[in-house]
């Protein structure tokens, strides 16, 4: 018979009340990566909010040379985040969005949106909150989103993994590679 200590009845319990979450999480990530981006509500971020952090996800990894954030659907993966296991990051989102919109018209008089600037005013913009706990926050979202694995609601299609030539299959069976033990 195996002692349970304190420490693995908290983690034991701890892991059971996440299980809804996760499932919740799981369910509207597939509903999520089967819709058409255009046709997939949002739980968190109203209409202009996502479009946003659209915008600023898609600076963060552009579609330059490849699939960025935005075919991956980030910002879907970012709002369902939100609701779910990051749900104690909305606050970092709000007062960030806050502060962006304030050095925004400080710094672009006349501009109603980040999403409606031009490519390198987005860019100076995302500059000037760079050290930010929450630029800092939104980039590793942007990143979790790109590299994730789909089922979670970011990397739409695989594109992410795909992008970086990561092979998804469950097992790998020998030889990986070559052995110098093999060859005595």
């Amino acid at each position: 018979m195996t002692k349970l200590t304190r420490r693995d009845w908290i983690l034991g319990t701890v892991g059971v009340a996440a299980w809804p979450a996760i499932a919740s999480a799981q369910q509207h990530a597939h509903q999520a990566a089967a819709a058409s981006p255009s046709a997939t509500a949002f739980e968190h971020f109203d209409p202009a909010t996502a479009r946003d952090i659209t915008a600023m996800a898609a600076r963060i990894i552009p579609s330059d040379d490849g699939p960025g954030a935005t075919e991956a659907g980030a910002v879907y993966f970012i709002d369902r985040a939100l609701r779910t296991f990051a749900a104690d990051q909305q606050i970092a989102y709000r007062e960030g969005l806050a502060d962006l919109k304030l050095r925004r018209e400080k710094l672009l008089p006349g501009s109603a949106s980040f999403s409606g600037l031009t490519a390198a005013e987005q860019i100076q913009l995302l500059k000037s909150i760079e050290n930010t706990d929450f630029f800092s926050i939104l980039r590793q979202h942007t990143v979790l989103a790109w590299l994730g694995s789909p089922e979670y609601g970011g990397n739409r299609g695989g594109v992410g993994w795909k992008y970086i030539g990561f092979d998804d299959r469950g097992a790998f069976s020998p030889p990986f590679g070559y052995y110098d033990a093999e060859s005595k």
